[in-house]
């Protein structure tokens, strides 16, 4: 289908950040467009490719970043701060409402630039040396960055480095991926489909890392070498990830989250943590109260024990693996629980909290990254007797669509 170039006016933003137009063969999506915006774009389908602004909105400021527009990491970069945070509160508000579920939500709690600990890049080896970056939008291309402005300065400085490292474990010429993790103790580095590493690669990839100064290097799961154990805080404790796995993309909302959780679980008489990851949650509410965790990955949970077992001043804390997809804890077990947290994976938690529901559980903690799946999540609360008692959405991921948001959640004792 060929494209076809047209004179477009912008009615709002979509749910991935997109400008929406209406067009006589109904709506077209603008990526880098803003409402009240007329632009010409070239469209193919309901896909359109912005050509030229004829007329700005008021709304649109400089981006911070030369790799804004080519770049698939971020949406949202051209949109004033004030909008920018409105809008993204609102995706969570619709969420819910589309849910029947219509409760106050707190303002947008903001993520500043330069606070991304955690970032996944693509690397490729080709006949011009190796590329690193991110991939463009809706395409296998890789945008070899230069700058990343919602990255920690510690990640952007070593992106000469890292593509070192890149090319020393490249064994294809297939794209592979790079995990890079700015801990307390410097860089740890996660490949994954880098290919067979050879014994002289191994030699070369671990001289270089102690020479950059890098924590770890790991390629897929094995650990190549580890001149320091890489840690981060889980509140006031020390806990080291697994390599590849898991954490919260800025320690900040970490932090918002967290106190959101203990605030509302710290005294209750035994809390579970159900996808608990190593265990940013369980370490920071077991100050306050036993817990205990539940987590299918056996990696995560070596680390939790691990940050436990050196911990001091921690309630007892009891690990369960189970994978809370296929056999989700009953409403049976759930009320040996004064308190609940659960924070699934973008698919949500649906059948562990059909189970909740059903439970006599007082107080719950919801947490999520994707708005559809927590609102139907909390809507399956709301039908089993749940009271949402507040709502706070926290932007972990600057300028893009995504929102994660914590539902406090409480049910009324039975009247005998």
């Amino acid at each position: 289908m060929s494209a076809e170039s047209t004179r477009l006016v912008i009615e709002r933003l979509g749910a991935q950040g997109d400008g929406i137009a209406r067009t006589a063969r109904g709506h077209a999506y603008v990526p880098f467009a803003l409402p009240g915006e007329t632009v010409t774009a070239a469209v193919v389908g309901e896909r359109g490719t912005l050509m030229a602004l004829i007329e700005r909105a008021p709304e649109r400021v400089e981006p911070p970043c030369r790799h804004f527009g080519t770049c698939g990491g971020c949406a949202l970069q051209h949109l004033e701060a004030s909008v920018y945070h409105s809008w993204k509160r609102d995706k969570l508000v619709q969420a819910l409402a589309g849910r029947g579920i219509e409760v106050p939500v707190d303002p947008l709690v903001t993520c500043a630039p330069e606070s991304r600990r955690r970032a996944g890049f693509t690397a490729r080896r080709t006949d011009r040396g190796i590329v690193l970056g991110y991939n463009q939008a809706l395409s296998n291309e890789i945008i070899d960055i230069e700058e990343c402005p919602i990255l920690v300065p510690a990640i952007v400085s070593a992106l000469p480095a890292l593509r070192e490292v890149a090319g020393i474990i490249a064994a294809t010429s297939q794209p592979f991926r790079l995990l890079v993790t700015a801990t307390d103790s410097g860089l740890d580095i996660a490949a994954m489909d880098s290919g067979a590493l050879s014994e002289h690669a191994r030699h070369a990839a671990g001289r270089y890392v102690l020479k950059a100064g890098f924590a770890r290097l790991s390629v897929d799961g094995e650990i190549v070498i580890e001149p320091r154990k890489p840690m981060v805080k889980a509140g006031d404790v020390a806990l080291e990830p697994q390599p590849g796995g898991f954490l919260q993309a800025v320690a900040s909302a970490e932090d918002a989250m967290a106190a959101l959780a203990v605030g509302h679980l710290g005294k209750s008489r035994k809390v579970a943590d159900l996808f608990s990851g190593a265990g940013a949650f369980t370490l920071r509410l077991a100050r306050y109260v036993e817990v205990h965790a539940v987590e299918a990955e056996a990696a995560a949970l070596g680390a939790l024990d691990r940050a436990f077992r050196f911990a001091t001043g921690l309630k007892r804390v009891t690990l369960e693996r189970r994978d809370l997809f296929r056999r989700p804890l009953t409403f049976k077990e759930l009320n040996a629980f004064g308190g609940v947290i659960f924070d699934p994976p973008r698919a949500g938690a649906e059948d562990q909290a059909k189970q909740l529901a059903r439970s006599d559980v007082p107080r719950v903690v919801a947490v999520s990254c994707n708005p559809v799946t927590f609102s139907r999540d909390v809507a399956t609360l709301v039908e089993g007797g749940y009271v949402v008692k507040r709502v706070v959405p926290i932007d972990q991921f600057l300028w893009s669509p995504h929102v994660e948001a914590v539902a406090l959640l409480e049910k009324p004792k039975k009247r005998r």
